[in-house]
């Protein structure tokens, strides 16, 4: 009770905004081209670039939009650029973000942008022949892009200016919405009840051995009914059919992250981990079956890596001389920004990238025939 006393004056606030967008009219627009949200209503660490980049494959892979001009645009969190930028594999995590330029780095014929404003952002990807126009002064220089075909909005349901035409909204299995609160008591940023006015929910994260059984239990307790496996749709409480599909995480093969990585480390048994992300547990979970822990330094999520991070990363090295030192795909965006990595950090250096999957090859066949038939 107290925490809803305490609570109550945002719930209040972002009810009316959510009526209020939910009213449309001439305040919410539509881009010119089929547009997908991938968002959440938690604080990090759902899991939304991973899926961004499953969604890619799986569009890439379709006859529709195989051939298609495909694009991603996000708002690029905690770059020190502003205003619109088209993303390159060179741009660094300054002018760009660490999850946009990791989905440029692995996507290079797909168009990267980042834009706080997406209604702005999206009519630069739709004509980027004005990109290059004269402005204040300066003639500003941009990578030729075509116009995109199809955009995925990273990160943008509660941008609600934008209406896109599918929302996936993704939900951890760890730490479910209904058992949650709101900041700053908890980790959400909006209503839990919005995870409703998605066309698509994806329940992240999930344990490899979960049942159908359980799938519908978990439903239950989010207040979805009548979960049915084959077709991946249960009623929620508007009454509606809603899409629901269940996804976990791969980890892959470690990858050296310089040139002069030696890769006889990733063999040994000692490890240096370090990380900057919102959840690294289930990465410490899965590392543990292969290395001893011998440090790890548990950062902010998009922590900005320093030179006193690294020296103090490297006298853990002196006293382990032969570990291996690994950190996530995501925070080796930042760390790269680093200038004068010592030499015996560089030889030890790796990260390891993640895909995520659906549970069952009849989740991701429901899910293809879904974005195929939404545009």
């Amino acid at each position: 009770m107290l925490d809803r006393i305490l609570l109550f004056p945002y719930t209040i606030s972002l009810a009316i905004r959510n009526a209020f967008y939910n009213k449309g009219g001439k305040r919410v627009r539509k881009a010119e081209v089929p547009t997908i949200c991938v968002g959440n209503v938690t604080v990090g660490g759902t899991g939304k670039t991973p899926h961004v980049e499953m969604i890619l494959r799986m569009l890439m892979q379709t006859e529709k939009w195989g051939a298609a001009n495909l694009a991603v645009l996000s708002r690029g969190y905690k770059r020190r650029s502003k205003g619109f930028r088209i993303v390159t594999p060179e741009s660094g995590t300054a002018l760009a973000g660490d999850e946009p330029l990791q989905i440029k780095k692995k996507f290079l014929h797909v168009t990267v942008a980042v834009d706080k404003n997406r209604i702005h952002g999206c009519s630069m990807l739709c004509h980027p022949d004005q990109l290059n126009l004269r402005g204040k002064g300066r003639r500003l220089r941009y990578p030729e892009c075509p116009p995109s075909d199809l955009i995925i909005l990273d990160d943008a349901y509660q941008y609600r200016k934008l209406k896109a035409d599918l929302n996936i909204v993704l939900v951890d299995y760890n730490r479910p919405v209904q058992k949650d609160k709101l900041l700053p008591l908890g980790s959400l940023r909006d209503l839990p009840s919005r995870v409703y006015d998605a066309d698509i929910i994806i329940v992240t994260k999930c344990p490899y051995s979960l049942e159908d059984e359980e799938k519908k239990l978990f439903l239950e307790d989010m207040g979805i009914k009548e979960f049915d496996p084959v077709g991946c749709q249960g009623v929620n409480p508007s009454k509606k059919y809603q899409h629901v599909f269940f996804t976990q995480v791969r980890y892959l093969k470690p990858v050296p992250m310089y040139s002069t990585s030696d890769p006889r480390y990733i063999y040994s048994k000692n490890l240096i981990l370090f990380t900057g992300i919102a959840a690294d547990k289930a990465l410490k979970y899965y590392l543990s079956d292969s290395y001893h822990f011998v440090s790890h330094r548990a950062f902010p999520d998009h922590h900005r890596f320093s030179q006193k991070d690294f020296r103090a990363i490297l006298r853990d090295v002196r006293k382990h001389p032969t570990s291996a030192v690994l950190t996530t795909e995501k925070d080796a965006q930042r760390v790269l920004d680093i200038d004068g990595m010592p030499e015996t950090l560089r030889e030890r250096m790796f990260y390891i990238p993640i895909e995520t999957f659906f549970t069952s090859p009849r989740e991701e066949e429901v899910f293809k025939e879904r974005l195929e038939k939404s545009f």
